[in-house]
């Protein structure tokens, strides 16, 4: 956090000890806000606080999150599954501890006493619950953290927690311990998940095998682990801190000086290459600057002053923060920005480079303005890119920074517009909901711990007077999640560490060293000049996203398509795409074509909101493009391929995650009757245990699951109805879902071509009981057989002298498409015309609610043919089709040995 005077111990050196100069407090144009408005905000923050944490209490706890639609609480493993989101929750009642500080920043002690003495007395650490090291660090070990402190700090003022024996500081201990195993890699960078009883990797731990992790996740453990070392007198914690931030500080690009956002935990090898100060890298640079705050080491100080030279160099490009490629970092990687990056201002404040932080939270503010709330993410003509706000708190603390850096009124304005908007837009009887969607006002039925964690403290903060609090706030530094931690652990013996490779400090200017209190030099003689700032960003984001809605032509409808809501096999989003000039083509290998003519939309506004919804389907397509999942096995066990055959698969993006699954499915394959599989199995009996196969068409993958899974079947291959196709040829396919929520759908649905599909139709016909196994690659035989004598004496002079080297080869092949799909093609020509190509497998991006033109979106409406080879392939015996089956087996493991 921001600390006025006294930044740091006296060790501190090359750093000016400069005093905060409030310029601002009488010279400011924006006029003052009076006292009693000020404390009329603070107590609606308190009244706001008071709705969100009694209505927990009362509804949820011992949740670990309140549903404040449906006024319960979240209870992991209860709830449909909503992916790497409920990571965070570990059955400890994380809201509680989460806001633990809260309640004594809001002057709650009574409160704070009691809620302590019920995590005391109703918390367990040892679940056997698989949870995100990161988030649990963030949220559960600093609430912990932060809640110790507070008590520590009441009971020395002699009225408050005089029962309190450090109860808070062994729970913190347990803890840390059950996260320390997460470490336990040779680069020193955690695994992103760990079971809190268990540890990771054991049989029973459920986690262990990932290989990739964010920066932020493991460069966001210092201050936790670092202050949990010198509270206990334990260094394990912060050497195995440090040790992540080494690793990470040694795999920055040289070059740039800049990090990627997601990096292998074993070799080190960046896997996103990507960089920016948003989602996935945010915290890292954060906890560097604050560990110089905290710990009092020059060393943090210098790093982050070495990234923060090319974040403002490459990435900064005020009012914007656009994302660039670590090799390449003149080369933008995106063209939208994500809302956690509304963090970044605040940074600078504590950095003391206060224009660009003026500026950028400008820009956030009309956006903020625009939409009632941040989108979780927007383009750089500010238009929404991912719809959703989760109620996240960034903004607020970077409102709360700049106003005691500035004590310009104006920012109490922006929290008073923040107040104003929490409680006409998410506030329900139970409760905050995040937004679904900020252009809708659609509610989502959480309500994330962080928001009371952080929100109503940074709020209470930006209102309150000094007078208001049991104590000095400039002695605390915030975590990432708003956790108090003492400065005075500076002077707490800190752990042996060895000497770190450092790059010179002659590679940066002696200037950059000077940035780092605000000073005279940074700060503004004139006092119109934030004003003359932030106007220009005002002006430039009313003309890039003017607020007047345009009058449309009659028919047309309001507001129009989105790229995210289209769906292939809507009649009416049909007939927007021809009133916009769109028309849509389906190609032969699978994939859809749009394509525009401006001069056919119905009218000029038609054809601008064509021309719009083009632009966002190409950007929907290559950011889908991005998040392929790996491709499955459909592998032969029975009578006489014994394993030999490995038919190349696709995901989808529902039911079983087979990646997830040590055994796969195994199962008799049976035709589904109808074989379209798109109303209710007439044949239910026979396909009951079993897997279905059925015909692509006429309907949406997740239709066809749940009619399979209704007849009880354990699994599902869908064949593709497009004669000829091949894995060999066409690039990867995924199934999406419908557009719903697909958390019904239970078991596992793959996707075979039409040629990998004919070669396990055959094989039905010649056997009439064909055994398969589903997986995320292909097994060797003895982890098929589990021991047993290898069948198939006749095959053995077939044996790949690879094969038992496949099941060892690398099994993270998650991250990139072994077949990358073609670039979306653009034309725009002088005849107004353009179109898009986008793969029909192109994944959905459920952030954003997305059902468009991808897989699952059927249109066809020929009728379903029963599967009967074609003349050609029919002829053929299983001997002639076994060489094409060996080519097969070949090309995926040389797939898996390449890591595509």
């Amino acid at each position: 956090m921001w600390k006025l005077t006294g930044f740091r111990p006296a060790t501190m050196q090359k750093v000016l000890l400069l005093p905060l100069l409030f310029l601002f407090t009488s010279l400011s144009l924006a006029q003052a806000m009076s006292r009693e408005e000020r404390y009329k905000l603070r107590n609606q923050v308190v009244e706001m606080f008071d709705h969100a944490y009694q209505n927990y209490m009362d509804h949820a706890y011992p949740a670990d999150e309140l549903m404040p639609l449906t006024c319960r609480g979240r209870v992991r493993g209860l709830e449909p599954s909503r992916g790497d989101v409920d990571d965070a929750l570990g059955k400890f009642s994380l809201t509680l501890i989460d806001t633990l500080d809260t309640l004594v920043v809001l002057n709650k002690t009574t409160e704070f006493e009691a809620a302590v003495r019920r995590v005391l007395s109703d918390v367990r650490l040892d679940n056997d619950i698989v949870v995100s090291v990161f988030e649990t660090n963030i949220r559960v070990l600093g609430g912990l953290l932060g809640g110790h402190s507070m008590a520590v700090m009441l009971k020395e003022g002699g009225h408050h927690m005089l029962w309190y024996q450090d109860e808070l500081l062994h729970m913190a201990k347990d803890l840390g311990l059950r996260l320390l195993p997460a470490f336990n890699t040779s680069s020193g960078l955690p695994y992103p998940r760990v079971n809190l009883k268990h540890g990771v990797r054991g049989p029973e731990s459920r986690t262990g095998t990932e290989t990739d992790t964010c920066t932020a996740c493991a460069g966001t453990m210092i201050l936790e682990f670092a202050a949990l070392s010198r509270f206990t007198g334990d260094p394990v914690f912060e050497v195995h801190a440090r040790r992540a931030l080494d690793f990470l500080w040694e795999k920055r690009q040289r070059n740039s000086n800049l990090v990627g956002t997601t990096i292998n935990i074993h070799s080190g090898e960046w896997v996103r290459r990507d960089s920016g100060v948003g989602a996935g890298i945010d915290s890292y640079y954060e906890y560097l600057l604050k560990a110089y705050v905290l710990l009092g080491d020059d060393l943090f100080l210098h790093r982050f002053n070495i990234h923060y030279a090319s974040i403002m160099k490459y990435i900064s490009q005020p009012p914007l923060l656009l994302d660039v490629h670590i090799h390449k970092p003149l080369l933008p990687a995106r063209t939208w920005m994500d809302s956690l990056l509304a963090f970044f201002p605040g940074l600078q404040v504590l950095k003391g480079d206060i224009r660009p932080a003026i500026e950028t939270h400008e820009m956030l503010y009309q956006v903020t303005k625009k939409h009632n709330f941040l989108p979780e993410a927007f383009t750089t003509d500010f238009r929404v890119h991912w719809a959703q706000h989760p109620l996240r708190p960034e903004f607020a603390e970077s409102t709360y920074f700049l106003y005691k850096a500035t004590r310009d009124p104006y920012y109490l304005e922006v929290g008073r517009t923040v107040l104003d908007n929490l409680n006409r837009f998410a506030r329900v009887p139970c409760g905050f909901a995040a937004m679904k969607d900020v252009r809708t006002g659609s509610h989502e039925d959480r309500m994330d711990s962080f928001f009371l964690a952080e929100m109503f403290k940074y709020l209470f903060l930006l209102f309150a007077d000094t007078e208001d609090l049991f104590f000095d706030v400039e002695d605390y530094v915030f975590t990432t999640e708003a956790h108090l931690l003492p400065l005075s652990l500076s002077m707490a013996p800190r752990p042996p560490t060895r000497p770190a490779n450092t790059t010179s400090k002659d590679e940066l200017e002696d200037s950059n060293f000077e940035w780092t209190c605000p000073n005279t030099r940074l700060l503004f003689p004139d006092p119109a000049f934030p004003r003359n700032l932030r106007e220009p960003i005002r002006s430039a984001v009313d003309k890039s996203c003017p607020r007047p809605i345009p009058i449309r032509e009659p028919g047309m409808g309001r507001p129009p398509l989105r790229a995210q809501d289209f769906m292939a096999n809507n009649p009416e989003h049909l007939e927007l795409l021809r009133r916009m000039g769109v028309s849509l083509i389906h190609l032969k290998d699978g994939r859809v074509q749009l394509v525009q003519h401006a001069t056919q939309a119905i009218s000029a506004v038609a054809a601008e909101d064509g021309m719009r919804f083009m632009q966002e389907m190409m950007e929907l397509s290559s950011q889908q493009q991005k998040e392929q999942l790996p491709p499955r096995a459909v592998q032969i066990v029975s009578h006489p391929f014994f394993g030999r055959v490995v038919l190349t698969a696709g995901p989808a993006q529902f039911g079983i995650d087979l990646s997830k699954s040590i055994t796969g499915v195994r199962g008799f394959v049976t035709v589904a009757e109808p074989y379209s599989g798109c109303t209710e199995l007439a044949n239910g009996e026979f396909v009951q245990g079993r897997i279905a196969l059925l015909q692509r068409g006429q309907c949406m993958f997740a239709e066809k699951a749940r009619h399979i899974q209704k007849a009880k079947a354990i699994g599902g291959i869908v064949i593709d109805d497009n004669e000829g196709s091949s894995s060999d040829t066409a690039p990867l396919f995924q199934m999406a879902g419908d557009g719903r929520n697909t958390d019904d759908v239970t078991l596992p649905l793959l996707f075979l071509f039409h040629k990998e599909g004919n070669i396990l139709l055959e094989a039905l016909k010649e056997y009439r009981e064909v055994e398969v196994l589903l997986s995320d690659k292909a097994r060797d035989r003895a982890a098929i057989f589990k021991g047993n004598p290898l069948p198939g004496a006749m095959l053995e002079s077939s044996v790949d002298p690879h094969d038992e080297e496949e099941d060892c080869s690398s099994a993270d092949s998650h991250h990139t498409n072994p077949a990358p799909n073609p670039a979306p093609a653009v034309v725009v020509d002088q005849s107004q015309m353009s179109y898009v190509e986008l793969g029909e497998a192109a994944p959905v991006i459920e952030e954003a609610g997305a059902t468009g033109a991808e897989p699952g979106m059927e249109t066809d409406s020929e009728p379903a043919e029963e599967p009967e080879a074609d003349g050609d392939s029919s002829s053929r015996s299983v001997d002639a089709l076994l060489a094409d089956w060996r080519e097969d087996l070949e090309a995926f493991q040389q797939m898996e040995k390449d890591e595509l």
